[in-house]
C-alpha cells in the first residue's frame, strides 16, 4: 500500500510528539516546502545535514 508523502510526514511528526518533543520552526517549514513540491526530500536532507552535521 502506497502512502502519500504528506501522510508520511504527519505520521513522523506524530511519533516525535509522542515523545514530548516538538520539531523546530525551520524543520516544519522544510517539511511544508517538501509537501508542496518546492524542494525534494533529498534537498530537505541536505539542508538538515548542513545544519546538524558535526564539523571535524
Amino acid at each position: 500500500m502506497l502512502v502519500r508523502s504528506d501522510r508520511k510526514w504527519d505520521y513522523a511528526l506524530g511519533m516525535i510528539k509522542v515523545d514530548g518533543l516538538e520539531p523546530s520552526t525551520e524543520m516544519k517549514e522544510l517539511i511544508e516546502q517538501e509537501k508542496r513540491g518546492e524542494i525534494t526530500t533529498e534537498e530537505l536532507r541536505k539542508a538538515l545535514d548542513r545544519k546538524y552535521k558535526m564539523k571535524r
